[in-house]
């Protein structure tokens, strides 16, 4: 179209342009939205068809298998003493009617609606992961010529690392506007990940610093800055020398022993962040299981003796089992006096069989490595 100025009728030229304009932007939402509500029921109508086909767990203990993978899961969990037990968990076996796919998902809730808030976390990942998987995949070119095998790990790793970023922010934003639950002092964590053929991706928003398998140093500069940054502070009690918590600038209140959580948003001006530490790991023949675990476990059981007793038991449907009741027996002997925490665990194996095994740490989780 030909445009010529017109100081009479400039006004009455441009206007039919700017309506064009409005028009395409109101389309295009419509569309984006049209397509994401699209995309989440046929997520949604995946996970019921799942669940009818036994391929989707939540319960408090269990196993899950697909005749068309190798991938097996042992679950557990185990009320402690504090009350309602607020760890939730999922595993979903053929991801998204992908046959070389695995979800699994374990949280863990704190304060008064903490069970609440796992539960809700739990129950809007997987679909939500899976929508934005879809949307990621479309939008980046799948067609793109890698020279390297490690261009297409890294591009793999990317669409997964982008999916779990806009997943857990979208939760997030799902818990802070709800108005059935109060999460403004209460919480959870998460620790998830999917197995796609080879490739494991782990996130994780969790206990800090140990659980993450990071030196104290680092979370220190890290986490902690990050936090006085934004005028929260950081320290221990003292009858708890070690162990770090977050509070708000008046030093009274929430005492957090995370620094990533979601909810807890009477900190979320002051550094505590609900961003997700993504990382991914090749799979060999070597490696063997991923265990995940909420620190009702972690608490009282090493990295390494976690990998021995799920080494060591024979029957695999009873590894997660004979974990829990390896840390409670833990928390009689190391914490006495102290009311049991919740104790989940999932143990995903990745092959047929197993055996002896050295540990790698990947963040809140272990893989083992047959020896």
């Amino acid at each position: 179209m030909e445009y010529k100025q017109d100081q009479t009728f400039g006004a009455m030229v441009l206007f039919p342009s700017l309506l064009e304009g409005l028009a395409r932007t109101r389309s295009l939402k419509k569309m984006k939205n049209c397509h994401e509500e699209f995309a989440r029921k046929t997520a949604e109508a995946l996970e019921k068809e799942a669940k009818k086909n036994e391929l989707v767990l939540s319960s408090s203990s269990g196993i899950v298998m697909s005749d068309k993978s190798n991938n097996f899961s042992s679950v557990c969990s185990k009320r402690g003493q504090k009350g309602i037990n607020q760890d939730c968990l999922i595993i979903w076996e053929e991801f998204g009617c992908q046959e070389d796919m695995i979800f699994c998902g374990i949280f863990d809730g704190h304060g008064q609606w903490g069970q609440h808030v796992s539960k809700r976390v739990k129950e809007s990942m997987p679909v939500s992961l899976l929508c934005n998987w879809q949307e990621t995949l479309t939008l980046a070119s799948l067609n793109l010529d890698f020279e390297m095998e490690m261009d297409r790990n890294l591009h793999w790793f990317d669409i997964w690392k982008q999916s779990f970023l806009k997943t857990y922010a979208a939760i997030d934003q799902e818990l802070k506007h709800s108005s059935k639950i109060d999460s403004y002092r209460s919480g959870a964590t998460a620790s998830t990940i999917v197995k796609q053929g080879e490739h494991l991706i782990v996130a994780n928003v969790g206990d800090l610093p140990g659980c993450l398998g990071l030196h104290f140093r680092r979370w220190e500069f890290e986490e902690a800055e990050r936090i006085t940054r934004s005028n929260g502070r950081v320290f221990c009690l003292h009858d708890e020398p070690g162990t770090y918590r977050v509070w708000m600038p008046n030093g009274k209140t929430p005492g957090l022993a995370i620094s990533r959580a979601f909810g807890d948003y009477c900190v979320k001006d002051f550094g505590l962040i609900s961003v997700p530490a993504v990382s991914q790991r090749h799979i060999t023949n070597r490696d063997q299981f991923v265990i995940l675990a909420t620190d009702g476990v972690w608490d009282v059981i090493s990295n390494e003796e976690a990998v021995h007793i799920v080494s060591s038991t024979t029957d695999r449907k009873k590894a997660a089992k004979r974990l829990v009741g390896c840390a409670t027996l833990a928390w009689k002997s190391k914490k006495r006096g102290i009311a049991m925490d919740d104790i989940s665990a999932i143990c995903l194996f990745f092959h047929a069989s197993s055996s002896s095994a050295n540990l790698m740490i990947s963040q809140n989780s272990c893989v083992k490595k047959s020896g």
